[in-house]
């Protein structure tokens, strides 16, 4: 098994949201601006990481026919340590996340990643699964939440020390409502769907050619 293989499949070929189509919800929701794709993607990560190591730990242990609801159980647990966390420490993103935050239970990528992965391989497998798909879910909402907010309100992290002003001469308010929000996702996935399912360029030249040993010109060796 290629440890590097694991890290890095959920990033561009195998990106839980711009490739998988999974956590739907709140990528479209809370991304207008891009410290709130920032937070999430990062509790979401920091969930799915913790959530995969004790399900890999307690695999052999969890009996089939409660498997489900011991993994909310888990993923449970990990939400509301991130919530208190967020509620102490950084209040103003928690409450921009509201809801969406206590979703992340039940969010698609996290349930799926217990199933598929960490129910079937060993810990250190499952921790850089957890860590690839929760870096590619957090860059994809990071990225839809910071063309949102440049195109929709010219600034990028809003109301944080990072704060930067775009210099746009027009800032399109669609750009931060739902229909901008798909918009927006469809020229992201287009574009990582190129990237991901590029293939290399054919050979140009009688090499390239089928019929090359046949062919009468220059031998076929051209």
């Amino acid at each position: 098994m290629s440890y590097l293989k694991e890290f890095t499949k959920g990033i561009i070929k195998e990106n839980p949201v711009l490739v998988s189509l999974l956590g739907m919800c709140p990528t479209l929701a809370i991304t207008t601006e891009a410290i709130n794709g920032l937070g999430m993607g990062l509790a979401t990560a920091f969930v799915l990481v913790c959530s995969n190591i004790v399900i890999s730990l307690l695999k052999n242990i969890i009996p089939k026919a409660v498997k489900l609801p011991c993994y909310i159980v888990i993923i449970a647990g990990f939400v509301t340590l991130i919530e208190f966390l967020m509620k102490g420490y950084l209040p103003e993103l928690y409450t921009s996340l509201g809801t969406f935050l206590s979703l992340i239970t039940v969010n698609c990528i996290i349930l799926g990643r217990a199933e598929i992965f960490s129910c079937k391989n060993k810990v250190l497998p499952s921790i850089l699964d957890g860590l690839g798909m929760g870096l590619g879910f957090t860059l994809a909402l990071l990225a839809m939440g910071a063309i949102r907010e440049i195109m929709g309100a010219g600034t990028l992290f809003a109301d944080t020390s990072f704060e930067i002003n775009i210099p746009l001469d027009i800032s399109m308010g669609i750009f931060i409502m739902p229909a901008g929000g798909f918009f927006v996702l469809g020229i992201i996935i287009a574009i990582v769907n190129k990237i991901a399912n590029k293939k290399p360029p054919k050979e140009i030249g009688c090499k390239g050619c089928p019929n090359s040993a046949v062919c009468g010109v220059n031998g076929g060796n051209d």
